[in-house]
């Protein structure tokens, strides 16, 4: 099996933080993803190398294991048991096989040849392995979300056909099982997890399935009332602004915030915070007429 240098794939060294780590597979990824780069099997390589090295150097353990054994990282688990039951071997004098002597440093070939080459008696051992499970990212905006689609992404060069329902949360995970890598010797195949990062919207704040937003209200449709028209992410709606209505007021739309994850038809509230704008650039007669209303407020008539 040919090595592969994940630190050199993220462009990072050896000695990186998971930060480090993290900021570079999101620039690279980013920077590869092939909806960016339709039509490059050069950049499609790429993309799927840098999932792999993520995959790996994301976890702890793994990064541990791949540190130690190197292209050989996937069968640490087998390796320990074998050299653990060699020692114990060893110590009660019994005869089980050596699996190349007591250090282990270096190359490994010898041991994952013995695993899965020939063995007493000329007959092929071969143990079963579960494949890598993969983690990807998948970038979308508020109003992707806003409804339940489908989306094709192309993972390790096969395309899944992903149902996204309305309502994800950004950095929300799911699983599709058996997407990942495939199995060895008949094993099973490994877990593909993606991660939804959800962009946020120019005008709408969202926290769970409530919206908030700000609306500007001008000073005499604040102080008399009347009509407004508002934008929701369903379109525009007519609300009635009451008389004298304060800066801040905030008002709550039922139903009208962003749908509730896997729960069809139940949507959360929108908020509206009132931002009264005072006029400005005024003529002499409003002036007037601003002036003569102050008196007749300090009067109090």
């Amino acid at each position: 099996m040919e090595f592969i240098d994940y630190y050199k794939i993220l462009e990072i060294q050896k000695s990186s933080t998971e930060a480090d780590i993290k900021a570079a597979y999101r620039k690279l990824a980013r920077k590869y993803h092939p909806d960016l780069n339709p039509n490059d099997e050069n950049a499609k390589k790429k993309f799927q190398q840098i999932n792999e090295a993520n995959e790996v150097l994301s976890d702890p353990e793994k990064r541990k294991k791949y540190d130690k054994y190197g292209k050989d990282w996937k069968h640490a688990d087998e390796f320990e048991k074998a050299n653990q039951q060699q020692s114990q071997s060893r110590t009660s004098g019994g005869g089980q096989q050596s699996y190349g002597g007591g250090d282990f440093s270096g190359d490994f070939s010898e041991f994952f040849e013995s695993m899965y080459g020939s063995g007493a008696g000329g007959k092929t051992r071969q143990t079963k392995f579960r494949g890598q499970d993969l983690n990807a990212e998948l970038h979308l905006s508020l109003m992707d979300v806003y409804k339940t689609q489908q989306q094709t992404l192309t993972i390790n060069g096969k395309n899944i056909r992903l149902t996204i329902p309305a309502g994800v949360e950004n950095g929300q995970v799911i699983k599709i099982a058996d997407h990942g890598t495939p199995g060895v010797n008949g094993g099973p195949n490994g877990d593909l997890y993606i991660t939804f990062t959800i962009a946020n919207h120019p005008k709408f704040k969202r926290e769970g399935s409530s919206l908030y937003t700000t609306v500007d209200l001008d000073l005499y449709t604040a102080l008399l009332g009347g009509d407004l028209q508002v934008d929701t992410l369903d379109g525009k709606v007519k609300l009635k602004v009451t008389p004298e209505t304060q800066s801040n007021t905030k008002v709550k739309l039922k139903g009208k915030g962003f749908p509730v994850y896997k729960k069809e038809g139940e949507f959360g509230d929108l908020y509206i915070t009132y931002n009264v704008k005072l006029p400005t650039q005024l003529t002499e007669k409003e002036k007037e007429l601003l002036t003569e209303l102050s008196k007749l407020r300090a009067n109090g008539n």
